[in-house]
């Protein structure tokens, strides 16, 4: 026995050596062929995996060697299975592996067995973090402090991050943090190597710089492509780098290109949020929602206390059809955000979806009533309100909507019209002319204005001659309004005018195929009708 501790004793100065002097590789030959000389040592299985991890953690190289680590970890444990040291090993492996809810696990497992361990508590406390849940990783953060303040470093600095999240929280409480954080950092070798790793981008910041320059010169073109393929060879293992090739592809139109350089970056990053949202932004350009829903549910798991990720994923849903699961993320958008301003957005979104997809008239006006209570000045709620009052068939309400719309913008063409249809909804035919009148006088080129002011003089006045105008102009300012030049038809066949009517009829009938505002069958009906 004491030859083999020993042998073991110069076998682990030699891998000691090896790793000083920056050659990984050779320092895990020397491991594995110790191992293969000792199966059951567990300290040289603890130092192979520390081996792993420390070249699955360099920027220099790509491949992935965490589970190399967590297999030479398990291979320790089995011989060591008390040991909260290498439960917590473990734990880091499926950390930067991506794999969260099994770290939390072995993190858990670590201070079963040894409750004091600081460390443990803090990388519960970084899961809790990447998820978004602030409250639950400050309290491990705090757990990680009282259980070893010298140790604590990056324990402290979280805590300085979250409170600054609040700024309801005093500067000196804030600020408090940060000092501590920079004070315990020399006792803390977690937080010093965190620091190390950091340091070793900076090799890459003259090329960054260089990159820079040029594209702000130049702006993006095949030189910055070739440059930072030459810089991501130099650091394979950097998921930014991706990220931003990924970027200057999308800029140079080559979507196909961008979205393999986001999902690489994802390869080496499983938590990368800005890979994961640019890519969602591209399969959205690209129109490809099926990809652009589960980019974004990945997004949510990832950290699901962010409105704007549950804001486009009820985008995306509500672009598929599918409103209902778009309502319910839509709320969650609501509960989450605290900005009013963008609350009010979402929340009229909401109200939009109720009334043209849902149909539920009631949760419409509640939606768009949280919306009023938001921003009491955005004219766009009133005049939604008041249409959903309208088709409701509740006209005095829509009227003192839309009127109260007016105190706000006067002058305000839309809020007319609406106006003139519900006093021609009610028979008030008069004021319905003066509103549409004023909708014109407002806005000259608004024709569902004109059309709906050329009804009333056709149908309710007989004024056919003034109609006539009314539609010609409805016509001239939206040559695409099948429903402009039907009306218009209508009112030429009453002059005699068959042939000129049919054409007119056939126009709206071609128009209509595409933006299917009438019943074609209605269209087809009035073209028998003129020649029977």
């Amino acid at each position: 026995m004491e030859k083999v501790s020993t042998k073991t004793k110069t076998i682990n100065k030699q891998i000691d050596k090896f790793r000083k002097s920056g050659n990984i590789q050779k320092a895990i030959e020397a491991c594995q062929y110790a191992i293969a000389e000792d199966e059951n040592n567990a300290e040289l299985h603890i130092k192979l995996g520390d081996l792993y991890m420390e070249r699955h953690l360099d920027i220099h190289q790509i491949q992935q060697y965490a589970d190399e680590a967590i297999t030479e970890y398990q291979r320790a444990l089995e011989s060591c299975v008390d040991s909260a040291e290498i439960y917590f090993k473990i734990g880091m492996a499926f950390y930067y592996k991506r794999e969260l809810d099994k770290s939390l696990n072995y993190f858990k497992l670590a201070l079963e067995h040894n409750p004091k361990l600081a460390q443990a508590h803090y990388m519960i406390a970084e899961i809790f973090m990447k998820k978004g849940d602030f409250l639950e990783a400050s309290e491990s953060a705090r757990k990680a402090i009282e259980t070893s303040i010298l140790q604590s470093s990056r324990a402290y600095f979280m805590i300085f991050e979250i409170l600054k999240l609040n700024k309801k929280n005093k500067w000196y409480s804030i600020y408090c943090n940060l000092l501590m954080s920079f004070i315990t950092l020399p006792f803390d070798k977690y937080a010093i190597k965190e620091v190390i790793r950091k340091l070793s981008y900076i090799q890459l910041f003259p090329r960054l710089i260089k990159i820079s320059l040029l594209l702000f010169l130049n702006g993006f073109n095949q030189q910055i492509l070739d440059l930072y393929r030459d810089t991501i060879d130099k650091a394979p293992g950097c998921a930014e780098l991706y990220v931003n090739l990924g970027r200057i592809y999308y800029e140079l139109k080559r979507y196909e290109d961008a979205i393999c350089e986001y999902k690489m970056a994802i390869w080496l990053d499983s938590l990368n949020l800005k890979a994961y949202y640019y890519l969602c932004q591209l399969y959205e350009e690209t129109k490809d929602f099926d990809n652009a829903i589960d980019t974004c549910l990945k997004l949510i798991e990832l950290q699901p206390h962010i409105a704007d990720f549950h804001c486009k994923l009820a985008q995306y849903l509500y672009l598929k059809g599918d409103a209902q699961n778009a309502v319910e993320h839509y709320q969650t958008a609501i509960t989450l955000n605290p900005n009013p301003q963008w609350t009010s957005v979402v929340a009229q979104t909401l109200g939009f979806i109720f009334q043209e997809n849902i149909k539920n008239l009631d949760a419409a006006i509640s939606s768009y009533y949280i919306a009023y209570n938001l921003s009491p000045n955005d004219t766009d709620i009133y005049l939604n309100l008041g249409n959903v009052f309208f088709e409701k068939g509740s006209y005095d309400n829509a009227l003192i909507v839309y009127k109260k719309a007016l105190d706000f913008s006067p002058y305000n063409a839309r809020i007319h019209c609406n106006l003139g249809y519900l006093y021609w909804g009610k028979g008030e035919i008069d004021e319905a002319v003066k509103e549409y009148e004023k909708a014109i006088k407002y806005d000259n080129t608004y024709d569902i204005a004109y059309n709906n002011l050329g009804v009333i003089y056709l149908d309710d006045l007989g004024r056919v001659k003034k109609a006539i105008e009314l539609f010609q102009a409805a016509k001239r300012y939206n040559p695409n309004y099948a429903l402009a030049n039907y009306n218009l038809a209508r009112s030429i066949a009453l002059t005699g005018d068959k042939v000129e009517a049919a054409k007119l009829y056939q126009i709206a009938l071609d128009i209509n195929t595409y933006t299917q505002e009438m019943d074609p069958e209605e269209i087809k009906e009035k073209i028998q009708d003129l020649f029977t």
